[in-house]
């Protein structure tokens, strides 16, 4: 089996202890800074090669993980050892403020990660885990290493052939999963099926390489049905644990995951004060266009259950301006090419010179949590392709489950879940970051910044101009907005209270205008995560707060693709940090190029 055993670990880390001390010797802190981290990335990528090809170091693409409990012990270990090296090798105090940036950033990522093996185990209550193994590991090297396809499909083989040491180990420490969390794996691993059986030909294309992989699936094939009946027949009448993370993990969590220096509480208070902010937004624009809507017809009381029947109707009334099935793909490639254009022509800010984004459908065992969602290209491999994959709905679905799909993802919404996704958001964004010259920042990003850049564009956009004033489009920014909101005060009640799931369904439905299928699935994944949900609003905050800052700051100096990139050329780094970067950064010229 192609693993490296943990004594040849403890080796390569005895050999790159030894480089270290003696690269040191005589250096400054900035260098020890670099050359530590450095060689912790090559120890990570030994115990965790899963890491390495995510990240686009391509050295271990030909080897898988060691999930045991035992092995992930060595992690723990390693988290550990690594913070005492950190404080122990490198004078902090005699770092520039740019690279006490980068050490706390390293710093606090290390606590992260001992946090959250300290106190979650994924391994045993949450089966998708084991999905990022049997799955990704060998999609991203076909859709997205740059390495020669004949390369890229000998290490896929090589992986293939790890599956059922995969599932054995899922097997043996899967224990009472909550169904919720089980429910969505057993899909996702039926998609993994239908990959390997059908999906990875497609991707790798030449007749040759695709003889010589049908060689290499059947035993994974095998493994991956045996694991399904394990699933459905074994695990899921039995699972009934807990997925709620309780609030005093929740908090601990969100100030280690979020890191915006504020409290859940204060968290939760901003959204609910924001929550109602953006309902008054919506009944202003529903109302203006009520007449075009229901003509005739008066405009209902102008008290709390009158506005939010205005909306609702209207909401409802714009959502019938839909695409089918069929044509997702093709909308989407064209509200791209239009969003493009509008970027340039008003300089929202430099798109990157090569266009290396695709539009592509979502692999089938990618499906079931969201809509959509950017692959980036890789921080160390920054030359590939990223893919802005769409869903269309599941064919197993009845017309009803699909036409609130296409109603929920109107052609007015798809517009704004492209400038979420792609321009200029989660993919101008990373192509940004991946440019950065700290290699700390390229590696550890920031979701709080990622998420929250993503979810500020949207309404930028269109306050710039984007779409020529469409009300039914800035409605529906306005209700992708609400969700963002939304999705942090559902974060923190489902996982901090109480909240029944009929408490949430209403919550989603009535006040927050979400379709019955959208707020199913939306209940499912706040169950499925932690924390996450609150990243888009906190982060989206945060960028506006800052924008807020520096306009006032600059006055008619202002320059908003100059701001822009200056946010941006910063990587994704903690939002925390960005007032002072981005003031240093506009005391210089704006680039030439981008």
């Amino acid at each position: 089996m192609h693993k490296l055993s943990f004594h040849g670990v403890l080796f390569l880390t005895l050999l790159a202890n030894v480089f270290l001390a003696n690269a040191c010797l005589g250096q400054g802190e900035s260098v020890k800074l670099t050359t530590l981290f450095q060689t912790y990335l090559d120890e990570c990528f030994a115990l965790r090669p899963l890491d390495a090809t995510l990240l686009g170091d391509h050295r271990f693409d030909g080897k898988l993980d060691d999930v045991s409990p035992e092995a992930r012990q060595k992690w723990l270990d390693h988290f550990r050892h690594q913070l005492q090296k950190l404080e122990q090798h490198v004078q902090y105090d005699s770092l520039n403020r740019v690279e006490k940036i980068d050490y706390e950033i390293w710093r606090d990522e290390l606590k992260r990660n001992i946090w959250l093996n300290e106190n979650t185990n994924p391994f045993a209550e949450d089966p998708r885990v084991y999905g990022n193994y049997i799955n990704d590991s060998v999609y991203l090297l076909l859709a997205q290493s740059t390495l020669p396809l004949e390369k890229n499909v000998t290490n896929a083989i090589a992986r293939i052939q790890e599956i059922p040491r995969i599932v054995g180990t899922a097997r043996a420490t899967i224990v009472n999963p909550p169904r919720s969390i089980l429910e969505t794996a057993i899909s996702q691993n039926k998609g993994a099926i239908d990959f390997y059986e059908n999906g990875i030909y497609e991707l790798i294309g030449v007749e040759s390489l695709r003889n010589l992989m049908r060689q290499s699936t059947p035993q994974a094939i095998e493994s991956l049905k045996s694991y399904q009946l394990f699933l459905e027949n074994d695990v899921l009448p039995k699972a009934k644990g807990e997925w709620r993370l309780g609030k005093d993990k929740f908090d601990q969590k969100l100030q280690l995951v979020l890191d915006v220096q504020l409290s859940a509480d204060q968290v939760l208070r901003d959204a609910l004060i924001e929550f109602e902010r953006v309902q008054n937004e919506m009944y202003v624009v529903a109302r203006q266009l009520w007449s075009r809507y229901y003509p005739g017809r008066p405009l209902p009381a102008d008290n709390a259950e009158g506005r939010r029947k205005t909306v609702a109707a209207v909401v409802s009334a714009v959502s019938q301006e839909h695409s089918q099935p069929s044509a997702l793909i093709a909308d989407a490639r064209k509200s791209v090419k239009d969003i493009q254009d509008f970027i340039t022509a008003r300089d929202i800010l430099r798109l990157p010179e090569k266009d290396r984004c695709q539009v592509i459908e979502m692999p089938e065992f990618r499906r079931g949590n969201s809509l959509a969602y950017l692959d980036s290209a890789l921080p160390l491999d920054p030359d590939g392709f990223s893919y802005y994959a769409i869903s269309p709905p599941p064919k197993q679905w009845n017309q009803k489950r699909v036409d609130s799909f296409l109603e929920e993802y109107n052609n007015h919404m798809l517009q704004i879940l492209s400038i979420h996704e792609a321009y200029p958001g989660h993919y101008v964004q990373l192509q940004y970051s991946n440019r950065t010259p700290s290699l700390i920042r390229r590696v550890l990003q920031s979701g709080t910044y990622i998420e929250g850049w993503a979810v500020y564009t949207e309404q930028m956009m269109l306050d710039q101009g984007y779409g020529d004033g469409s009300l039914p489009l800035r409605l529906n920014q306005l209700k992708f907005y609400l969700r963002a909101v939304g999705n942090a005060i559902l974060d923190h009640k489902m996982h901090r209270t109480q909240m029944t799931d009929q408490e949430a369904f209403n919550f989603l439905t009535r006040e927050a205008y979400q379709s019955d299928g959208e707020a199913l699935l939306k209940i499912v994944r706040a169950k499925q995560s932690s924390v996450q949900l609150s990243t888009y609003f906190a982060g989206r905050m945060a960028f506006y707060r800052l924008r807020e800052m520096i306009q006032r700051e600059q006055g008619d100096a202002f320059d908003l693709g100059r701001y822009h990139e200056a946010v941006l050329e910063n990587g994704s780094i903690p939002v925390k940090y960005l007032p002072e970067l981005v003031r240093e950064r506009l005391t210089q010229p704006r680039n030439a190029t981008n």
